[in-house]
């Protein structure tokens, strides 16, 4: 059976807080500053209170006040030991986008976020995935593929897909700096390591300026045999990433399949159906 994952698989421990005697500006201002949308309060490292941007609004007209004076004594909480399906469920429960880790002397010793629960859950199904495109290459290709795990230099990395989007490039540089670091899947080569799973991912590190990026890397026992992806990536004339085309007008097809557009005329049928609705509902 395997190991249940826990908050302290993937809470962050090096967490921004605030202080009690701080001002309402003084954290509006920070908050404005960061990538946060509210901060743990603590004092002397223990956790008093959480802040957000929503309950400062409410005291606009009292920047010089004390955050111990307008904040909410106490928060949810989570537990290292928790499991990530509980903190998932408190998460998703109470509307909360940050869950403030506690030791047993109530010690703030991290965060998790619904940004950690999306990886947990990515990671969970990961196995499945990498075994499945495992399977499919040794069939296809008559080879024997060992699984490891590491690091590759991004300049050492062969395509195998000739164009990627550049609104999904943006979506996955927001990913990569909030966190979520989806491993690429790659086969060894004698030169380099073919991408199997994650162009969208590694062009958006090598944007970000990244050397390298994690990896399950498929090691084969014959070095001999030339995959049928690397036929595909030659014949389309990929020998590097900078050979694949960045797409700047069209939309990834993700994203077209989740976004509904709609002309003036559809839409004007739609807002007067809606208001001669009798149901709020309907």
């Amino acid at each position: 059976m395997p190991k249940q994952t826990t908050v302290s698989d993937y809470m962050v421990a090096v967490v921004e807080s605030v202080n009690p005697d701080m001002t309402v500006s003084e954290v509006a201002k920070k908050i404005t500053q960061s990538n946060f949308h509210g901060f743990p309060v603590t004092q002397k490292g223990y956790l008093v209170g959480f802040i957000t941007a929503k309950e400062l609004l409410r005291f606009t007209d009292r920047p010089d006040a004390k955050i111990r004076e307008v904040m909410k004594r106490g928060t949810m909480c989570a537990r290292p030991e928790m499991s990530m399906n509980d903190a998932m469920r408190v998460l998703f429960r109470y509307g909360l986008r940050n869950l403030p880790v506690i030791d047993k002397e109530g010690m703030l010793i991290g965060i998790i976020s619904n940004i950690d629960v999306v990886r947990s859950h990515i990671e969970k199904s990961r196995p499945e995935k990498v075994m499945s495109v495992k399977s499919f290459l040794e069939q296809q290709n008559g080879i024997h593929l060992k699984i490891n795990y590491g690091d590759i230099p991004l300049n050492e990395a062969l395509p195998t897909q000739k164009e990627v989007f550049m609104d999904e490039l943006t979506g996955r540089m927001y990913e990569i700096k909030r966190g979520l670091n989806e491993p690429l899947i790659v086969v060894k080569r004698i030169r380099g390591y073919l991408i199997v799973d994650g162009h969208h991912r590694v062009m958006a590190a090598r944007k970000m300026g990244a050397r390298t990026f994690n990896a399950v890397i498929l090691e084969p026992d014959n070095y001999d045999v030339t995959l049928g992806l690397e036929r595909t990536a030659e014949k389309w004339g990929l020998r590097s990433l900078d050979d694949v085309n960045i797409i700047e007008g069209a939309k990834h097809p993700f994203i077209e399949m989740t976004t509904k557009m709609m002309d003036s005329d559809e839409l004007a049928k739609l807002t007067d159906r809606l208001a001669n609705s009798n149901s709020p509902d309907e």
